[in-house]
């Protein structure tokens, strides 16, 4: 077959909501799509136990940090199924870390926002996972097959992680003076960079395109973000919490809410390095990979020892 007529029959299998498998033929740009997309999301699971791993020691009962180490735990899961799935591509992991460390690679623009009080643990649960849900519930139906069926789990694992969030809200919504304060003030500092997450607007954005024919993403970035803020501002008020934008007002006609806009200059910053804490989560991940060398050699060596035995 022709590079055209493999092109159209790929298109075919896609318009017939065929899974694409990683042994099957597809488009270069497709590939490089992929590749970058499930990069940056693993990446994104990796970097955010930074600013969560931050309180595990100073969670202020045994359950809270029982359960933010179950979280962080997950998000190291969730990492390593991207990663694999990210392998079936036809590239290895060290050449995606070095992505990582160098620069080339992103990673969610909200976890280079600092944790400052615990209340930001609440804000991270549920604001940040919240739209990771949003966005992730229709990444299980995504065209690539190893992409798709990681979601499944990881979408699980995700409603969790909102959940525990918003429960720490409403508890210090419900509480005294300074605790209510602090969970306000989590809410104020989370709230745009939890919008910004969905990425801009469909009409800046290069990728979106592509995706949406190929069926990586269902759903542009705008009609998930408007989701999102619609479920979430039903939840701010349930909690006596108040969104920081004077903008804000329900549509009548559209059923949905009308919202202020974003500052993308901000976003742009921070995706390119100039964040609060682009330079300590990244200083953090080489660290810890510098130190990690050991284990994956002697992984690695017994890895090989086991195979030398069965041959």
């Amino acid at each position: 077959m022709t590079e055209e007529q493999l092109e159209k029959n790929f298109q075919n299998r896609i318009d017939a909501e065929q899974k694409i498998e990683p042994r099957e033929w597809m488009p270069e740009k497709y590939r490089k799509h992929l590749i970058r997309q499930i990069s940056q999301h693993a990446h994104s699971e990796v970097i955010g136990m930074q600013p969560e791993g931050n309180w595990i020691t100073r969670a202020p009962s045994m359950r809270a940090k029982m359960v933010l180490m179950a979280k962080v735990q997950d998000e190291a899961g969730h990492g390593l199924y991207l990663y694999s799935a990210c392998e079936t591509l036809g590239i290895n992991r060290d050449e995606l870390v070095e992505q990582l460390h160098t620069g080339k690679a992103k990673y969610a623009s909200i976890f280079n926002y600092p944790t400052l009080t615990w209340a930001d643990m609440g804000a991270v649960g549920w604001l940040v996972d919240g739209a990771a849900i949003v966005n992730q519930v229709s990444l299980q139906r995504t065209s690539y097959g190893p992409y798709a069926r990681g979601m499944v789990k990881i979408c699980k694992e995700e409603s969790f992680h909102q959940r525990q969030g918003y429960e720490i809200m409403a508890q210090m919504a419900k509480g005294t003076d300074a605790q209510k304060k602090m969970a306000q003030d989590a809410l104020d500092r989370f709230w745009w960079p939890s919008l910004m997450m969905f990425g801009p607007h469909d009409s800046d954005s290069p990728n979106s395109g592509n995706a949406i024919k190929w069926k990586i993403k269902r759903e542009s970035n705008d009609v998930l973000r408007q989701r999102f803020i619609d479920k979430t501002i039903e939840q701010a008020e349930l909690i006596g919490l108040t969104v920081p934008d004077p903008d804000l007002k329900w549509n009548e006609e559209r059923q949905s809410y009308d919202w202020g806009e974003i500052d993308w200059d901000e976003f742009y910053e921070v995706i390119n390095g100039n964040g609060l804490a682009n330079r300590q989560r990244v200083a953090q991940h080489k660290k810890a990979h510098d130190q990690g060398a050991w284990v994956r050699e002697a992984a690695k060596a017994y890895a090989d020892k086991q195979k030398n035995k069965e041959v």
